[in-house]
C-alpha cells in the first residue's frame, strides 16, 4: 500500500468514528488530524502540479517535474500520477509529437534519458512495459543506453521478450551508426539476462555479440563481447551430460 494510501485510509477512518460519535482508545489531539489532511492535501496538490508540469512544451517545466517525481519516489509514490507522468516524458517527442513548420518543437532527449531513468527506479511491471516501449520508439542512442540500462536493473525477461528487444534495436545501430555505450549497456544486460538463465541466450543474440566482436567499435568493447562469448561457451560446456560411453 502507497504511503498515500495509508494517509487516505488513516484520516477516514479516523473521521468516520469522530462523525459516528465512537469512542477511540486514547484522546486525538486535533491538531494531528489537520496536520494528516494537510499532508495529504499537500500530496494531491504535488502529483497535480507534476501532471500539469510534465505535460507543457516548456523543457524548464519538465525539469521540474523530474524534480518532484525523484522526490516522489523517495516518499514511497511510485504509481498513478507519477507513472502517467514519467510515460508521458517518456514517449515525448518520439510517440507524441507536436509538430511546427515540419519541426518537432518537443524533442528533448534529455528528459526522455531521465524518465528513462526513474522507470528503471520504479521496477514495476508497469515500468517495464513502459520502458519496453521506448526500445521499440527510441532513435537516440544516448536515450536507448539508458532504457537498456533500466531494463537490466528491472531484470524481467519474460519468454526472452527483452533480451530479443534489445538485440533488435541494437542490430539496426550496428548497421547504420554504432554506439559504443549502447554496445557496452547491451553487453552488460546479455551477461545479466544470461546468468538468471544458467548461460543461455538465443542465436540471433548470439549472433549480434559476435558481430560486437568484429565490429566497429572500440577495442574494449571488441574484448568485453569475446569475453562475453567465452562465458556462454563455458557455461554451454559445463551443461553438457557427461560422455557415458566407453
Amino acid at each position: 500500500m502507497t504511503r498515500t494510501s495509508s494517509i487516505t485510509l488513516g484520516v477516514l477512518a479516523t473521521l468516520a468514528a469522530l462523525a459516528m460519535g465512537q469512542e477511540l482508545d486514547h484522546d486525538i489531539d486535533p491538531g494531528i488530524i489537520m496536520t494528516v489532511e494537510n499532508s495529504y492535501r499537500q500530496e494531491s496538490v504535488n502529483l497535480m502540479t507534476i501532471r500539469e508540469q510534465s505535460r507543457t512544451e516548456s523543457r524548464e517545466m519538465k525539469v521540474l517535474a523530474l524534480k518532484n517525481i525523484r522526490g516522489a519516489i523517495d516518499r514511497g509514490i511510485t504509481t498513478g500520477e507519477i507513472l502517467k507522468a514519467l510515460e508521458y516524458m517518456a514517449m515525448e517527442g518520439i510517440v507524441n509529437k507536436t509538430i511546427y513548420n515540419n519541426r518537432i518543437r518537443n524533442n528533448y532527449p534529455d528528459i526522455r534519458c531521465q524518465a528513462a531513468a526513474y522507470l528503471g527506479d520504479l521496477g514495476s511491471l508497469e515500468a517495464h512495459k513502459i520502458l519496453l516501449k521506448m526500445t521499440q520508439a527510441e532513435y537516440e542512442p544516448m536515450v536507448l543506453t539508458e532504457v537498456v540500462k533500466s531494463l537490466t536493473k528491472i531484470g524481467m525477461n519474460d519468454n526472452n521478450e527483452t533480451v530479443q528487444m534489445i538485440s533488435k534495436r541494437l542490430h539496426a545501430f550496428d548497421v547504420l551508426l554504432p554506439d559504443n555505450l549502447l554496445a557496452l549497456a547491451a553487453l552488460e544486460a546479455y551477461e545479466t539476462f544470461a546468468s538468471k538463465a544458467g548461460g543461455t541466450l538465443d542465436a540471433s543474440t548470439i549472433q549480434v555479440i559476435q558481430g560486437i566482436s568484429t565490429g566497429r567499435y572500440h577495442g574494449t568493447i571488441r574484448e568485453r563481447a569475446n569475453q562475453l562469448l567465452t562465458m556462454l561457451h563455458t557455461y554451454s560446456l559445463h551443461s553438457r551430460p557427461e560422455d557415458l560411453s566407453e
